[in-house]
């Protein structure tokens, strides 16, 4: 029996090499979210690094280091924003991996039957789209903050009792049916992904449009706790990755839950530490 004929051997060993990379949708997928997670984290370490020197790079890990001032001209506001780019690439993308390597595995799968599939950076680009609008949107709201004097020069809560609020706001958010349903389609892509495949660029973008959505308003209260503790606060921005990760592959409510009674509490103590110090 001859064997089948290469479909590649016509082209020239770089092409050929380019055109296997393209048939391996996971090997994308990954490269992608570490390539895209991996320049936010390189960011918020050149902005550490910008004030470091004399321990004050390991000082700033636990404070927030970003700005002096209010953002008020439109250079302030492009690095405020660019570094909630940065904060969402760094804590998001990752915790986007599971979705995105689901799609990937189905189109690996396609792929390999000869039928046509879209790359998942086409997926990846619509859910990273999603989370570019929320950056904006957190300059916005950081801005007002600033403005009615709720956001010290250092962009840290001017006062434990708003500290508190926030906090309590994201926990109380843990037990919503909003929450539980945006969870639940981020913690099972596959079903999406097979009652809505298409092999239409625009319309895999518009599938990770969706999947942008449920995970922002899966996480988008977590998110704000930022606010209460310092924009660029590396080890809460570390912790919170991990805690939103957490949730996206487990498969019971609890873990939410113990998460939400943990930020209901500490938001509680941080205002009676407040009327105490007033």
């Amino acid at each position: 029996m001859t064997q089948a004929a290469d479909p590649l051997a016509h082209l020239s060993p770089a092409e050929t090499g380019l055109h296997r990379i393209l048939l391996r949708p996971r090997m994308l997928a990954v490269a992608a979210i570490a390539v895209l997670a991996g320049a936010g984290w390189l960011y918020v370490g050149l902005m550490l690094g910008a004030r470091g020197g004399d321990g004050a790079l390991l000082a700033a890990l636990c404070r927030p280091t970003f700005g002096q001032s209010v953002p008020s001209g439109p250079w302030d506001l492009a690095l405020t924003a660019l570094m909630w780019a940065a904060m969402v690439f760094a804590m998001m993308l990752p915790t986007a991996g599971p979705m995105v390597v689901t799609y990937a595995e189905i189109a690996e799968v396609a792929a390999a039957k000869g039928e046509p599939v879209v790359s998942p950076l086409v997926l990846t680009a619509g859910y990273v789209a999603v989370w570019l609008g929320f950056a904006v949107l957190a300059t916005a709201l950081q801005w007002l903050l600033a403005r009615f004097a709720l956001l010290d020069p250092g962009h840290t809560a001017v006062s434990a009792a708003f500290s508190g609020a926030v906090f309590i706001a994201a926990g109380a958010y843990q037990f919503s049916s909003l929450k539980h349903a945006c969870l639940t389609l981020c913690q099972r892509p596959f079903p999406f992904f097979f009652a809505n495949w298409s092999t239409a660029p625009r319309a895999v973008f518009r599938l990770g449009l969706r999947q942008g959505l449920y995970c922002l308003g899966c996480c988008w209260a977590m998110m704000l706790v930022m606010f209460a503790i310092g924009a660029m606060n590396v080890v809460w921005m570390a912790g919170l990755g991990v805690v939103m990760g957490v949730e996206k592959i487990t498969t019971t409510p609890r873990f939410s839950r113990v998460v939400g009674a943990g930020l209901v509490l500490t938001g509680i103590l941080l205002v009676i530490r407040g009327s105490v110090q007033e």
